[in-house]
């Protein structure tokens, strides 16, 4: 073998064993946090970043935000332009403001364009890294072979200074990044007649409670800018704008206290809710999180009375008869769902909230309804075409309707949405072998084939 191969392989064998010696990543379980789906809390956030997306020149339907269920404070921007943000953020925010204002944050880095710049600094990074640690490697390898100890040592050492100042440059990029969406963000508030004191508020909130544990710490090890520092800096240029105590519209108010409400219903334990939402307190928030609790539990005999009268007090509301709906079908009563079910649909026609009435007219088994089924599903398919549950339900009508190619292709799809490589072959080649020849279902089952074979 030539030296310099030689040379190369015994520096990947270290590269290699130092990587078998790194701690392992946890796999993801099932008490990781998930996304979680909701009509009204995705409108809700629609109606919040509109404004600001139009402010950063950007087109509102190009972005979408996604919900995870995770109680902690926290948002970002990942896999091109789309944001997350932690229901932790919605429910400990005091005001739609505050959840704005993050919002905007995350916008600056779309419209920054920070994440395809920090994938560059990333690549800087690790280039560098791996070249101190080739450079690192071949002094360890030479100074074993020599007999040579601190040579050995100081070649690990090279290993390890590469990757820190690697390191510590892809962050202080990364802080660069922050800043720079906080003043992004002021602009876009400002642009849009709205305040920045809830951004303000709730960076504060998160510097006292982070306080002890940065005490000590070197601010140039850390992704953010340090917190104070980066609330004095917001909160100066913030002042300057003529729209800083502009209080949020009343109907934002309560749509946002809705909003909380249906979060502490579905997600808090019943104790909790009529602690924070006592029967004594009968505003609409209060009567929303205490009837999502009780069909929670099963005591839809005294939820349902109590959305009635939220379905009376606003009717003009789809979330309330939405509710309505899924409290009798989950109930057990998919009937008697049907009727609100079509109320919400025909005051906002929602994918998520058709995929609902569809469940709950295929529990029916009227072939009717089956059929209506049928015909709302293929409507939410414009809007949630990447919904696994709509295809879930459309096999079923069409495995109860005997239209069993079609329910095998729905199946394929579901399987496909799912991550289930096997049965999506399964289902897909069954389908295609059924269906008529080059007829658009025929087509699309041979293209989920044609996916999964070579995924």
């Amino acid at each position: 073998m030539p030296l310099l191969r030689r040379v190369i392989a015994g520096v990947m064998a270290f590269a290699l064993a130092m990587a078998a010696a790194s701690p392992a990543v946890p796999a993801p379980g099932d008490d990781q946090p998930r996304l979680i789906r909701d009509a009204e809390i995705e409108g809700l956030m629609r109606l919040y970043t509109k404004p600001i997306f139009r402010a950063a020149g950007i087109n509102p339907a190009s972005v979408r935000v996604y919900l995870i269920n995770d109680p902690r404070i926290n948002a970002f921007v990942a896999g091109g332009q789309r944001i997350f943000i932690n229901t932790g953020t919605l429910m400990q925010s005091k005001s739609p403001n505050e959840v704005i204002g993050v919002l905007a944050h995350e916008t600056g880095h779309i419209a920054g364009g920070h994440l395809a710049r920090l994938g560059i600094a990333l690549d800087r990074a690790s280039t560098a890294a791996i070249i101190g640690t080739l450079l690192g490697a071949a002094a360890v390898v030479g100074g074993a072979t020599s007999g040579n100890d601190s040579a050995a040592q100081a070649g690990a050492g090279v290993m390890m200074g590469s990757q820190s100042l690697a390191q510590r440059s892809m962050l202080s990029y990364q802080r660069v990044m922050e800043s720079a969406a906080d003043q992004a963000a002021l602009k876009f508030l400002t642009s849009t007649g709205q305040s920045a004191k809830g951004m303000l508020r709730l960076f504060n909130k998160l510097a006292s409670e982070s306080i002890a544990s940065l005490r000590d710490v070197d601010p140039y090890v850390l992704s953010h800018p340090m917190p104070f520092d980066r609330i004095r800096n917001l909160e100066e240029a913030a002042k300057q704008s003529p729209y800083f105590d502009a209080p949020d519209p009343p109907q934002l108010v309560l749509r946002h206290q809705l909003m909380q409400a249906k979060l502490t219903g579905f997600l808090e334990p019943s104790a909790t809710v009529f602690q924070r939402y006592p029967r004594t307190d009968n505003s609409l928030a209060s009567r929303y999180a205490r009837s999502i609790s009780m069909f929670r539990s099963g005591d839809t005999g005294n939820a349902v009375p109590i959305i009635r009268s939220l379905t009376q007090d606003v009717p003009q509301d789809p979330y309330f008869w939405e509710l309505l709906g899924q409290a009798l079908l989950e109930g057990g009563q998919p009937a008697a769902a049907v009727p609100p079910l079509k109320q919400a649909v025909k005051l906002l026609p929602n994918g998520l909230i058709q995929i609902l009435l569809a469940q709950a007219l295929i529990g029916t088994g009227n072939r009717a309804d089956l059929e209506l089924a049928l015909t709302t599903l293929r409507r939410a398919e414009t809007s949630e075409g990447d919904t696994p549950e709509l295809y879930k339900y459309m096999a079923i009508a069409y495995g109860q309707l005997g239209q069993v190619p079609r329910a095998e292709l729905a199946t394929a799809e579901y399987a496909w949405l799912t991550g289930d490589k096997k049965l999506t072959i399964q289902k897909a080649k069954s389908a295609r072998d059924r269906l008529p020849a080059h007829s658009p279902e025929w087509i699309r089952a041979n293209d989920l084939l044609t996916f999964a074979n070579r995924d």
